[in-house]
């Protein structure tokens, strides 16, 4: 089968946008640098599929992440396509300084739940990295930007356990407080189930953030990406975000595996007769374009079921 047979569920939204975190959430887990021609390929095969969201870099120092050093060559060299948008994570005012300079038009910050992860990724307490977003957050608005509030470790710390509701609730309200138009839910090492994503976001909603500005991040530690996110749609998300063939983890929790695949994540939605506007087959090659660029295979299923078996015996020169 090329397709899934589409059988829809009632409660679900017409239409489900993909945030495209691959090219930089997926590649600066990478062990090896990616030539910046390469990624900027890959973003614009990205393209051609139908994602309307990338996420293209990051304008982190590159002690920090040495695999997304070349952010701005990337983004001199990279094609932009009609009704794409490419936003950049940054992590201050300075990483903020060198977006503009780009002509970026949407930013994210990168903050945490818990206050473990908080010290190891950012050296801040939570309050501090909130206090550091602060301004970052004010300058883009004021230079019109649209501003993504990721929050990791939502639904598990692997160093504090059990991370209680109202805690993520407390500090992703702060975010959106700060002026975050858009605010991710991430499961960082990937230990969430359904009851408690719908458990959290009921209580965001309950605090007054509605679900038009609330997305989704799944990993695939335990293999509850998909079943997460058909809660979270369930529960009127319209964003999730995914990765092409799989890509990423977190430099910052060894125990953090792949994103939920973007091809697995299509091919769910197009059997619940949900709109993506990405065409699987193109998404599909492209993650084997990638995968073969970093030497292995691509971890989604869709990927690997779609790819057809080479001869025995095929050589590879």
């Amino acid at each position: 089968m090329k397709a899934p047979m589409r059988v829809p569920l009632d409660g679900l939204p017409s239409q489900v946008t993909i945030y495209e975190v691959g090219p930089r959430d997926g590649l600066q887990n990478e062990s090896t640098i990616v030539p910046v021609e390469v990624k900027a390929e890959f973003i614009t095969r990205l393209a051609a599929t139908g994602l309307t969201t990338i996420e293209a870099t990051s304008f982190v120092h590159p002690e920090w992440v040495p695999q997304l050093a070349d952010a701005e060559r990337l983004l001199e060299v990279l094609p932009r396509a009609e009704g794409v948008r490419y936003p950049v994570l940054v992590p201050n005012e300075r990483g903020l300084d060198r977006a503009l300079a780009y002509g970026v038009t949407e930013i994210a910050v990168f903050g945490s739940a818990t206050e473990t992860f908080a010290r190891r990724n950012l050296n801040r307490t939570v309050e501090e990295s909130l206090a550091m977003f602060a301004p970052v957050v004010d300058r883009a608005r004021t230079e019109g930007l649209a501003v993504r509030g990721y929050l990791s470790m939502c639904f598990g710390d692997p160093w504090e356990g059990e991370v209680p509701i109202g805690q993520v609730v407390s500090v992703a309200t702060s975010l959106l407080d700060l002026g975050c138009t858009e605010l991710s839910l991430g499961d960082t090492i990937g230990v969430g189930t359904p009851g408690q994503v719908t458990a959290l976001i009921e209580a965001l909603v309950a605090a007054g953030v509605s679900t038009e500005r609330i997305a989704v991040h799944f990993h695939e530690t335990y293999g509850q990406a998909l079943a997460n996110t058909l809660a979270a749609l369930q529960c009127g998300v319209r964003t999730v975000d995914a990765s092409a063939g799989g890509l990423g983890g977190c430099p910052y929790a060894e125990s953090a595996t792949g994103n939920l695949a973007t091809e697995d994540l299509v091919w769910m939605l197009n059997g619940l007769g949900v709109d993506t506007g990405v065409d699987l087959t193109g998404l599909v090659e492209t993650s084997r374009w990638m995968a073969a660029r970093l030497g292995r295979p691509s971890p989604s299923r869709v990927v690997q079921a779609l790819t057809p078996a080479e001869p025995e015996g095929a050589r590879h020169d």
